[in-house]
């Protein structure tokens, strides 16, 4: 049975207002003609919903196969006749966490072109914390963005944009207002037609205001929000799976639960691009395996002599490039000589 959805009065509903690129028309061969093209909207326990030129409707699964191998933003081919899904392409980028123990890494989002790493102007506000949500973000190949909420409830957001700007070369950082029209305005260059973005952050900062008020929901299917405790700003969890919506500009948005732990693993390039003026420090030392601590000719310890480079940065690049070696599995060699299998990577 196919379940309609409403979107605002001007939303097109063509490929490419879905988010469909050339990119994933390439992946396409003659036996795929007769297929249905769609993006999936939300994955519940056994069934997956998908957006469609002409609504969204229910995906059918073959045997076998899961809902946990999808991610929301995924684009699939199903068959027309039966609807049930062929297969899914390649994806474009791909957000996912590691989880703990050995459990599967947790997909996020897919097929996304910004993150929108959302915290409050209070105690929420978390320099550590954003760093990973942008090793993430640089690793997917995605554009971060720090959207700084809540600034009504401060005399002045000022101290707030400058720490976080602070955080890697060429950040975008703006402040926001959920609770007004404005906030559409000052989002709206990452939100044009057929464009998506991924909403994470902790919860109780205001990502499902965010929702509500760039996707003109009505009232009654309005994203619920939640209190935040006075005690230590946080907030509780309103939002409980993740879901793609449409949004005022053409664009999508993915919203997603909030985090309460955020571990890297396999993000090495993400920390370059987070770290890149402490990396390029590193590649002036006069010795190529400097630790950076006592080391003559260090040019890291040099720029902080000269009061250049933060200390607490310093400490916080080797903490999660630690965090990220313990956790990043190194490929095993050949055994007994022969030649291992490559496997094609399906992210």
């Amino acid at each position: 049975m196919r379940e309609r959805v409403k979107h605002p009065p001007d939303r097109s509903t063509h490929l490419a207002a879905l988010g469909w690129t050339s990119y994933f028309d390439s992946q396409l061969g003659p036996d795929d003609a007769g297929l249905t093209k769609m993006r999936i909207a939300a994955i519940h326990r056994s069934r997956l919903i998908a957006e469609t030129e002409f609504g969204s409707q229910r995906v059918g699964l073959p045997e076998g196969v899961a809902t946990t191998a999808f991610g929301v933003g995924d684009w699939v081919l199903v068959d027309t006749a039966t609807g049930v899904l062929v297969r899914r392409l390649e994806r474009s980028t791909l957000l996912e966490r590691r989880t703990a123990g050995d459990r599967p890494r947790q997909l996020i989002a897919a097929n996304v072109d910004t993150v929108f790493i959302v915290t409050s102007c209070n105690d929420d506000f978390n320099p550590a914390r954003l760093e990973r949500y942008l090793a993430l973000a640089n690793e997917a190949g995605t554009v971060p963005v720090i959207v700084l909420t809540k600034i009504d409830t401060v005399a002045d957001a000022t101290p707030y944009l400058r720490q976080a700007k602070k955080l890697q070369l060429g950040l975008d950082v703006v402040l926001v207002n959920a609770k007004t029209a404005e906030a559409v305005q000052v989002l709206a260059p990452w939100c044009g037609e057929g464009r998506t973005v991924a909403l994470v952050g902790s919860s109780g900062v205001g990502k499902s205001t965010l929702l509500n008020i760039l996707s003109l929901k009505p009232p009654e299917e309005a994203q619920p929000t939640g209190a935040v405790r006075v005690s230590d700003d946080k907030g509780r969890h309103t939002t409980t799976s993740r879901s793609l919506h449409s949004v005022v500009g053409g664009g999508w948005l993915i919203d997603t639960p909030g985090m309460r732990t955020l571990q890297v693993s396999g993000v090495s390039s993400g920390l370059d691009v987070l770290f890149a003026e402490i990396v390029g420090l590193a590649n002036r030392c006069r010795f190529r395996d400097c630790t950076h601590s006592v080391e003559p000719g260090c040019a890291v310890q040099a720029a902080m002599a000269a009061g250049t480079l933060d200390p607490e940065r310093l400490d916080r690049w080797r903490k999660l490039s630690d965090e990220n070696s313990a956790n990043t599995r190194q490929p095993s060699g050949p055994r007994r000589g022969k030649t291992p299998k490559v496997r094609r990577n399906r992210h």
